[in-house]
């Protein structure tokens, strides 16, 4: 499905997404990606929320950010992506999560689905990406910095 999600994204070239990948991302000794799965009365599978835990200073606490979300297109309007979005947000209230986040393309049309959920857009962050060659050449410059950590210090 996550081909399915790029596809009507417009964009099915820029998905190298492998079945390994999703496992160990999923299912790994270190799992940092979890996902839901919808089915309809028969079982199948018709859609699917990837998600992770993201970190807010000024909450000071952890949120979910919704890293996909899709519905295949025959159970659009079944109800299947508010169940998958009710079950995120009663994560975030079970676990004290004050923040389910989410980005979407301009263009697509569950906005208005988003709106009534009472989901509003945050108009004034805007979001950046380094990827391919600019992400390389920064990493470059890390060599004989200063020294950094990803553990706590103290």
């Amino acid at each position: 499905m996550v081909h399915e999600l790029a596809d009507f994204e417009r964009a099915p070239e820029r998905c190298h997404l492998t079945t390994a990948q999703l496992d160990t991302a999923l299912f790994g000794p270190a799992p940092a990606l979890y996902g839901h799965v919808a089915v309809d009365a028969a079982d199948r599978p018709v859609g699917f929320a990837l998600w992770f835990l993201s970190f807010s200073t000024w909450e000071g606490g952890h949120g979910i950010h919704l890293e996909d979300l899709y519905v295949r297109p025959e159970a659009r309007g079944t109800g299947a992506g508010r169940l998958l979005l009710a079950a995120l947000a009663a994560i975030c209230v079970e676990r004290g999560y004050r923040r389910l986040e989410w980005v979407m393309l301009d263009w697509n049309p569950a906005a208005a689905f988003y709106a009534a959920i009472g989901a509003r857009t945050v108009d004034d962050w805007l979001s950046y990406r380094l990827t391919g060659d600019a992400l390389a050449g920064l990493a470059g410059q890390a060599r004989g910095a200063a020294h950094t950590s990803d553990r706590p210090t103290g």
